[in-house]
C-alpha cells in the first residue's frame, strides 16, 4: 500500500505552508498537495501580467504576534519595505480619508447631514437593538443608522451580495472589533490636527505595513523553497479527489489527480486542510453525517479587474474603497502604492478594480472584453483615469475568495466540527477556507502553527479555533496562548 508519512497538507497558502514549514523544520515528514499548477499562496499569491505584478486583494504584512513577524523575518529576512497606510473611502463623488478624518468629513458630509448622523448615533445609543443578530443590527448599535447607510450598506452588501440584514453580526463583531465612534472621531481628530498617534488606538486604524517589495507570493515562494530544503515535498497540479478514514487502522488515504488525469494515493497519520470546508466534507469517505451542513456553507468569488496605462495624475492610495452604489466595482487597488517594484517600467499606473461575484454568474461568467470595457467606463466615473488612458488590461478570477457569515452558517461549522472530532481524528482544519472562517493572514498562519505544535506535541495543547475569537488574542500570537492559562479573556486557550 505504499509509505505511510507523518502529515498530508492539503493547500500551499499561509496556513498549510506554515504548518508544512514548522513541521518540516522540526524533522517531521510531510507532504504539501497544490490544486494550482504554477502558484503557491493560494489568494495571498502574487499574480504577474507582461511583468507588471499584482496582489490578488491586497495583502497588508501586519501582526502584534511575535511568532508571526518571526516567521515573517526568518522567510524572507532582506526583502520587506516599509509601506504606509493610505486609503479612502468613494461616496457620492466625493473622497473621504480612511480612517475618517473628523474635519474632511464634516466638510464633505455638510454640517446638516452631519448633524443628522449624530442625532441617529445617540439615537442608537438611548434605544440600542438588545442581542443582535444581523450586520445591520451590529453596526447600526455602534454607529448609528445614519453612518451605517453611509460607510457601510452599499460597500458590504457589494461584497458580499446579500442585504446586511441577512449577514450574521459575527463579521462585524469580527472584522471591526474595538472601533467605536468614539474612537473613529477621536483618531479622525488626531488626524485632522496632525497629533501623535495614540498607543491604544484599534488595529483598525493602523497607519504602516511591511509588504514584500515584489508582493506577498515572495513569502510563500520563499517558504516553499526552505520547506523542501528542510526535508518537506511540495507536489503541485494535483487537486484531491477522496480523504478516506480508516477507523481500525487511523491511517488516512488521499486520492488525488493531477493536470494530466494521473491518479496518485498517499497515506498519512494526519491531513491538514485549508482547502474550501465544502468540498472536503465532499470528498470524505466514509461519508459523513453532517454533510448537509456543508453543503449549505457559501463563498463569496471575486475578479480583478487590472487596467495598465499612463497616469495622468498620481494618488498615493494602496487602495479606494468604492462604497457609491452607481458603479459595480467595490474596490480600486493601486499597485504602484503598494511597491513600486510591481511595475514593469517603474512609470505606468496598475490599478485592480475589485468585482465581487458569485462563481457562474453573469459577472464571473462575462468575456473578458466585456469586463475590461465594464472597469474603464467606471474608473472614469470615479475619476482616476480616463478610457484612452488605458494601454492594456487583463482578468484575473478568483473563486472562494470568501467563506460567507449567514445566519445559518455558524451552527453549520459547529455540527460539522462536532462530527469531525468523534469520528475522524487526525483530519486539522486550518486556514481561511479550511475553518470556513475570514481570518487575517497573520491568523490564518497562527492556525497552521498551532496545528502544527500540536501534531508535533502529540496532543492538543492549543484550541486553534479559539485564534482570532479575541480582540487581545487576535494580536497575541503563542504568548498569548501561553498566557491563556493565567487570564481566561485571552484565546486559544492551551487544552492540556
Amino acid at each position: 500500500m505504499g509509505e505511510i508519512i507523518e502529515s498530508i497538507v492539503i493547500g500551499a497558502g499561509p496556513a498549510g505552508l506554515t504548518a508544512a514549514h514548522i513541521l518540516a523544520k522540526n524533522g517531521r515528514e510531510v507532504l504539501v498537495l497544490e490544486q494550482d499548477e504554477t502558484y503557491v499562496g493560494g489568494i495571498s499569491r502574487t499574480a504577474s501580467y507582461k511583468g507588471f505584478l499584482f496582489d490578488i486583494g491586497g495583502h497588508r504584512f501586519f501582526s502584534k504576534s511575535k511568532e508571526i513577524v518571526d516567521l515573517w523575518d526568518e522567510l524572507l529576512p532582506h526583502d520587506f519595505i516599509e509601506r504606509p497606510r493610505l486609503s479612502r473611502i468613494f461616496y457620492r463623488e466625493k473622497f473621504y480619508a480612511y480612517p475618517l478624518k473628523a474635519f474632511e468629513a464634516l466638510k464633505n458630509l455638510g454640517l446638516f447631514e452631519s448633524a443628522r448622523c449624530m442625532a441617529s448615533f445617540a439615537f442608537a445609543k438611548a434605544f440600542p437593538v438588545k442581542e443582535p443578530r444581523s450586520f445591520h443590527q451590529w453596526v447600526r448599535n455602534q454607529f448609528g443608522e445614519r453612518l451605517f447607510g453611509i460607510f457601510f450598506k452599499t460597500y458590504t452588501e457589494k461584497v458580499w451580495g446579500m442585504s446586511c440584514d441577512d449577514i450574521s453580526a459575527d463579521w462585524a463583531a469580527q472584522r471591526i472589533k474595538g472601533l467605536s465612534l468614539g474612537a473613529a472621531i477621536i483618531d479622525g481628530l488626531r488626524r485632522s490636527l496632525k497629533l501623535r498617534k495614540s498607543s491604544s488606538a484599534a488595529k483598525t486604524l493602523i497607519e504602516s505595513f511591511r509588504y514584500p517589495r515584489r508582493g506577498p507570493g515572495m513569502m510563500w515562494e520563499a517558504a516553499a523553497r526552505k520547506m523542501q530544503k528542510l526535508g518537506g515535498r511540495l507536489r503541485m497540479g494535483c487537486k484531491v479527489e477522496q480523504l478516506a478514514f480508516d477507523e481500525a487502522s487511523g491511517i488516512w488515504t488521499v486520492t488525488t489527480r493531477d493536470v494530466n488525469g494521473a491518479s496518485e494515493t498517499h497515506r498519512a497519520r494526519n491531513v491538514l486542510s485549508s482547502a474550501p470546508l465544502r468540498e472536503v466534507m465532499n470528498a470524505l469517505t466514509p461519508t459523513p453525517l453532517s454533510l448537509f451542513n456543508a453543503r449549505a456553507l457559501a463563498y463569496r468569488d471575486f475578479l480583478t479587474v487590472v487596467l495598465i496605462g499612463r497616469p495622468q495624475e498620481e494618488f498615493p492610495d494602496n487602495w479606494i474603497y468604492i462604497h457609491d452604489p452607481s458603479v459595480k466595482v467595490g474596490r480600486v487597488q493601486n499597485f504602484k502604492s503598494w511597491s513600486p517594484e510591481m511595475i514593469a517600467d517603474g512609470v505606468s499606473i496598475c490599478l485592480g478594480l475589485e468585482y465581487f461575484c458569485f462563481e457562474g454568474d453573469g459577472l464571473w461568467n462575462a468575456a473578458d472584453a466585456d469586463l475590461i470595457a465594464l472597469a474603464k467606463d467606471e474608473i472614469e466615473k470615479i475619476g482616476l483615469m480616463t478610457a484612452e488612458d488605458v494601454r492594456d488590461a487583463c482578468v484575473v478570477r478568483q473563486a472562494k475568495a470568501y467563506p460567507v457569515y449567514d445566519d445559518s452558517y455558524a451552527a453549520n461549522v459547529q455540527a460539522i466540527r462536532l462530527e469531525l472530532a468523534a469520528r475522524y481524528p487526525g483530519l486539522h482544519l486550518v486556514g481561511r477556507n479550511g475553518m470556513h472562517k475570514y481570518n487575517n493572514q497573520d491568523h490564518a498562519m497562527m492556525t497552521g502553527m498551532l496545528t502544527a505544535l500540536n501534531i508535533i506535541a502529540g496532543r492538543a495543547l492549543y484550541d486553534v479555533w479559539g485564534v482570532n475569537e479575541d480582540a487581545e488574542y487576535t494580536e497575541a500570537g503563542v504568548s498569548g496562548a501561553e498566557q491563556a492559562l493565567a487570564s481566561e479573556r485571552l484565546v486559544p486557550k492551551r487544552v492540556a
